[in-house]
């Protein structure tokens, strides 16, 4: 069994007092769950005010679903999955508005163009990539989530979890070496 390290053992008993009716671990939690929501939103969406509204929309989501929760442990692919369905719904409704408008000014510029080139060919390289296996890299390689996590996370089996994973490395591999 994977030993827990002491950040995720936290997070379970801030889960459970949360379940309990505990307001102020509630508070604790969503303070160290939002960068990382945000951060996963914003390399989804790359808008900041997109990003946020999605991170409220799951968080709210999250505060009205505790009780189906049935584990703390799997708090974070449980929190994950409902991010990504939030982003999903914005990045369809978005390509939707444009399919109708033909609009392309409403494509967002890369946020935060200042983090360096490779930061830069990083998200460009993700932007390449379908919604489904930008979010399966994004969750596992930027957020660390496990392949089962990443499955839970995104609501697919394990093995299309993986597979997204392994096209999504051999897509990113080959793009940022230049190769596609």
């Amino acid at each position: 069994m994977a030993q827990r390290d002491e950040a995720q053992v936290y997070d379970e008993l801030l889960v459970t007092l949360v379940r309990a009716g505990d307001q102020r671990a509630g508070e604790r939690l969503a303070a160290r769950w939002y960068p990382r929501l945000m951060r996963t939103a914003l390399r989804l969406l790359q808008d900041r005010d997109q990003a946020q509204d999605a991170v409220q929309e799951a968080w709210a989501g999250i505060c009205k679903g505790w009780g189906r929760l049935s584990e703390p442990a799997k708090f974070p692919a449980w929190a994950f999955g409902i991010l990504h369905r939030k982003c999903a719904d914005r990045i369809r409704r978005e390509q939707g508005q444009r399919a109708r408008t033909g609009s392309l000014e409403d494509v967002p510029e890369p946020s935060e163009s200042a983090r360096g080139e490779l930061a830069f060919a990083i998200d460009q390289a993700l932007d390449l990539l379908s919604v489904e296996h930008r979010m399966a890299a994004i969750l596992f390689f930027g957020d660390g989530l496990t392949l089962v996590e990443v499955a839970a996370a995104t609501g697919v089996p394990v093995g299309t979890a993986k597979s997204r994973i392994f096209h999504a490395r051999k897509h990113l591999k080959s793009t940022l070496e230049g190769e596609i």
